[in-house]
């Protein structure tokens, strides 16, 4: 299967698309379809693809991958469910695939239609749990495929077929239906109104058995499993309605007696698929928002051959080295270097930035960034998994994979909750039947279309997904949707220093040398330590000594047998194998405090007013490096912002107390913990929340790790460490502080629409269930009712995703 080129070309034969991937032709009968080379017979509920596609080591490196697990090679995939309507088809598609030999773990993510497969490859194949999905009736697609355009607009174009078959067989209905509400009991001869109600009938079977084939296709499925899903009380109520009319029509005078509900039966079915289809097409601009950015790299693209000419390719099967074709509007399929003289770049998934960037040639470009200008040629470095883009989309899937703690919850209360809906609707038939058989079928129709708990359901996905892409757009990457109902908590941030709140840029101020040696000299030993550390204080020493030693001293090189190891937010230091050192960091790191130094650190350097860091050897003193920092240009605005909202604000950093005040008095920051170890950190943030305090972490640092770890929820500002952005919820690409407090304000809305929509869903059942039961409730407005509160809940969440962060 590929998804770039059936995308592109929604005609394309297998045997051309076989061509174009390198893989053996399918046979002549064979089609590519959504789901891959799909079977002869497409009219029962089983899936009958050709899941064996899906085993193609080139098409499974899209959405798998393999890490080592306690000794074991285990396959993490995330791919699209097809076919699912409700959370109740999430379940049924786990219990699809939790009981095969090989799965390790597996759950749907109910809003987002997403599956997350941990399997091992040992035991079993992609194809087979493909296949035991397709018995249950869904089909599993990889992401760029199931979003692909031709994709949405099948999906779309039958979805409209079957509303506008409902909506025109309703209003014929209602036509034939009006004289019996008009005209008194015996004014239309019998003649006439049998012809009426033939006429309905038939008018209502393309209803029922087109119009309302996927409640009953869902349902079938539920039920071959032994479950009961939400659209099974919406079957058997259609089918009842439509099998009681039946008979009244065609035997007046049994035991159903005259009665017929052709005009409810037909108005519910048409409020429910509409209800349904403006429900998709909201939830499309609440998590579709995250897909939209996950899947913005190309299809294909224009490669370079060896005589100079182009010819288009899959992504897929491009290499690095390779010279690739960007068009204009088109986005940079992997990282690598601009070899035409200008291009003009959007990077705002990258860097939060809304503004184009100028390149030119030969400065890099990203995977996922946008072409704006005419076409340009870039010279690919990084592909796949190994580009800036990837690591950002796998931030992204984790937030859409994830259930968030009460959407876990209002899917535990819907499943049990339905087989109670289908027994009350059974007893309030019964009780009708004793007092008037006329109205009992109708009661328990509407019964059972009113109280479908699909509101509910969506209540809290709907909301968090619609915050998490409104923040996607803006460069800040959730990545647990928990972590919003967590954030809206937040009591205390607390921020790192340097590279948090001041520049992540540090400049070299003065240097100051040991008798004998040259600054040159004291460069070139710090560059190679330095160039070993993404702290700020590392980076800053390396860029100047590389500037400053440009045709003056080159850089010493340790022998290769030298460790060079970092302590976290102390400073690093290279061992020799003569047992000799060098180290680069704090004063009390380097050892300068210590008496009998043979070369002791000068009184003056000792005094530590500002940001410096020291070279030393184990005889003692080398060098004194003084940096220079500036607080970021919101810093301030973030912290007032932050005091306004009734939030306190912690600053905890590893340099000295004269540094760290300067800081906090710039900022009017409350608490101020200076010199701290990493442990120290984390020793002040358990005694926060030992007294009852809910701690936000921002920082960027390896030292930031643990720390960011343990707080309720953290940040990760800019290029931050690896290991800060895996330990943290946010990672806010821009750097700015006041992304940290829209986040924050955000995640506070995000949670008020939460609570609107649990109180709606359950008010709305608490309200209709009793006028269902007491028959003041027909169907059609028990279908009305339902479509519009699961449209209420979705609409309104996605209020959030105009909210714009910052």
């Amino acid at each position: 299967m590929n998804p770039a080129v059936t995308a592109s070309s929604p005609g394309m034969t297998a045997a051309r698309h076989a061509a174009a991937v390198g893989a053996p032709a399918p046979g002549p009968q064979a089609a590519w379809g959504p789901g891959g080379l799909l079977g002869e017979h497409r009219g029962s509920l089983t899936v009958t693809d050709d899941f064996a596609v899906l085993d193609d080591p080139v098409e499974q490196q899209v959405f798998t991958t393999v890490r080592e697990v306690d000794g074991r090679s285990l396959a993490d995939s995330v791919l699209m469910v097809q076919g699912m309507y409700c959370a109740a088809c999430a379940d049924a598609v786990e219990c699809a695939l939790q009981g095969m030999a090989g799965v390790e773990h597996a759950q749907v993510h109910a809003a987002t239609r997403r599956l997350s497969l941990r399997w091992d490859p040992a035991r079993t194949r992609m194809s087979a749990l493909a296949e035991a999905a397709g018995r249950a009736g869904y089909r599993l697609l990889p992401m760029q495929q199931a979003l692909s355009i031709s994709e949405r607009l099948r999906e779309t174009r039958m979805a409209l077929w079957r509303l506008f078959v409902a909506g025109f067989c309703m209003m014929q209905v209602m036509m034939y239906a009006l004289p019996a509400y008009v005209t008194e009991p015996g004014e239309i001869p019998d003649d006439i109104q049998q012809l009426l109600r033939l006429a309905s009938w038939a008018l209502s079977v393309p209803v029922v058995f087109f119009a309302s084939g996927p409640f009953f296709r869902s349902a079938w499925r539920d039920l071959k499993v032994r479950r009961v899903g939400m659209d099974t009380p919406v079957s058997m109520g259609i089918l009842v309605t439509f099998l009681v009319s039946s008979a009244a029509t065609f035997d007046p005078g049994g035991p159903w007696g005259h009665e017929v509900w052709f005009d409810s039966l037909t108005m519910f079915v048409f409020f429910l698929l509409g209800g349904r289809y403006l429900e998709h097409k909201a939830r499309d601009r609440t998590a579709g928002a995250l897909d939209q950015l996950m899947n913005r790299l190309p299809e294909a693209c224009d490669r370079q051959q060896a005589d100079g000419a182009f010819a288009a390719v899959s992504v897929r099967r491009l290499a690095v080295g390779d010279v690739v074709r960007v068009q204009a509007g088109q986005a940079f399929p992997g990282d690598g270097c601009l070899l035409s003289p200008s291009a003009s770049v959007d990077e705002a998934l990258l860097t939060g930035e809304s503004r184009p960037v100028d390149r030119v040639q030969g400065d890099a470009v990203v995977a996922g960034s946008f072409n704006l200008s005419g076409p340009v040629l870039l010279r690919l470095e990084r592909l796949g998994r190994d580009t800036r883009f990837a690591q950002i989309v796998q931030l992204m899937e984790q937030a859409a994979i994830e259930k968030p703690r009460l959407a876990v919850l209002a899917d535990r209360i819907a499943a049990p909750f339905l087989a109670v809906v289908v027994l009350a609707a059974l007893m309030a038939g019964g009780y009708w039947w004793s007092i008037d058989h006329s109205k009992a079928v109708a009661v328990a129709v509407a019964v059972l279309i009113v109280t479908c708990p699909c509101a509910l359901s969506l209540a809290t996905p709907a909301a968090m997904l619609s915050a998490a892409g409104a923040l996607a757009r803006k460069g800040i990457l959730v990545r647990r949707l928990q972590a919003l109902e967590t954030l809206a908590q937040i009591q205390v941030v607390v921020f790192d220093k340097t590279g948090t709140l001041t520049q992540e840029q540090l400049t070299l101020g003065g240097v100051q040398t040991r008798d004998g040696l040259s600054r040159e000299r004291a460069l070139a030993q710090a560059l190679e330590l330095a160039e070993g550390s993404l702290h700020p204080v590392s980076r800053a020493i390396a860029l100047a000594a590389r500037t400053g030693l440009l045709g003056t001293v080159e850089a010493e090189r340790m022998p290769q047998e030298t460790q060079l190891t970092e302590t976290a937010g102390q400073g690093m230091q290279a061992l020799r194998a003569d047992g000799t050192w060098v180290r680069l960091g704090t004063a009390l790191f380097c050892g300068l405090e210590a008496p009998g130094l043979r070369h002791p650190m000068p009184a003056a350097t000792a005094v530590d007013d500002g940001l410096r860091t020291h070279l030393a050897d184990q005889d003692g003193w080398l060098a004194t490096f003084d940096l220079q920092e500036s607080l970021r240009p919101d810093a301030r605005q973030a912290l007032d912002a932050l005091r306004a909202m009734g939030v306190r604000s912690w600053l905890m950093s590893g340099d000295r107390d004269a540094a760290a005040q300067k800081v906090a008095r710039a900022l009017g920051i409350d608490e101020v913990v200076a010199q701290a170890t990493p442990q120290d950190k984390l020793a002040r943030v358990q005694a926060l929340q030992a007294q009852g305090f809910r701690v936000a972490m921002v920082g960027d640092g390896l030292n930031d790790g643990p720390v960011l770890a343990r707080a309720n929820t953290s940040f990760a500002l800019g290029h931050a460490a690896p290991l800060a952005q895996a330990q943290s919820d946010y990672v806010v690409q821009s750097g700015r502080v006041m992304d940290v407090v829209a986040t924050l304000a955000l995640a506070r809305s995000t949670m008020g629409v939460v609570r609107q929509n649990l109180f709606w869903a359950v008010g709305y059942n608490a309200v209709s269930i009793p006028m269902a039961v007491l028959g003041w409730m027909p169907p059609w407005l028990a279908g009305l009712g339902m479509a519009a509160s699961s449209l209420l809940v979705v609409g309104n969440a996605l209020r959030l995703s105009r909210h714009s962060p910052g």
